[in-house]
């Protein structure tokens, strides 16, 4: 590990915009059952805990599924989308204010050989090119829900990578029409290293 692990304090930001910009150039790293396989975070969104009208977490709403989003930054929050899709979010700021940022996109820096007989069929630019492509390319599963991320079995690298403004993107959230005013915010990064 080059720069090493993240700590507790790293996801303890409790500014959920400026924390899911920081996840930008970290590295998602899993050991599965069927092996290990990371990739480089290039693309995240920002949700804001109860206030958040997209958020699981509005208005405090605490159920079997949300509660690991009150826990203290540095935990995993993997969910069903649609009843297909797994998603995984990085559970951050303090303890009992829910916010989160979902991992959208990750370019596969290891574990290729493993990916590859995961994601078969599928080319490689679109391994991970989605928040549901991220859990089937890295194996995050449901197990891996409410998971320490300083654990061994989930976690993020912080490597030295330098991911520069002018690279950044920035757009309103996929798929949270629902959220009225909220679906404008742009909360959405994506890094494009060319630009």
């Amino acid at each position: 590990m080059n720069g090493g692990k993240l700590k507790r304090e790293d996801y303890a930001d409790p500014n959920p915009v400026r924390i899911a910009r920081f996840f930008l150039g970290k590295f998602l790293c899993v050991q599965a059952p069927d092996g290990y396989a990371e990739g480089m975070i290039t693309e995240t969104e920002a949700y804001g805990g109860a206030r958040d009208a997209a958020s699981h977490a509005f208005g405090h709403r605490r159920t079997p599924r949300t509660e690991i989003m009150f826990a203290p930054g540095g935990a995993a929050y993997v969910y069903f989308c649609y009843g297909m899709h797994r998603l995984f979010n990085i559970v951050t700021g303090p303890k009992d204010s829910p916010e989160a940022t979902l991992v959208r996109a990750v370019q596969i820096t290891g574990g290729h050989d493993l990916v590859r007989k995961r994601r078969a069929g599928v080319k490689e630019k679109d391994w991970a090119s989605g928040p549901g492509r991220v859990c089937a390319a890295l194996g995050i599963g449901m197990d891996h829900n409410r998971h320490d991320l300083l654990g061994e079995t989930i976690w993020i690298e912080d490597r030295g990578v330098k991911v520069l403004p002018r690279q950044v993107k920035r757009t309103p959230r996929i798929g949270v029409d629902y959220a009225g005013k909220w679906a404008l915010k742009p909360w959405r990064f994506v890094w494009e290293p060319k630009a």
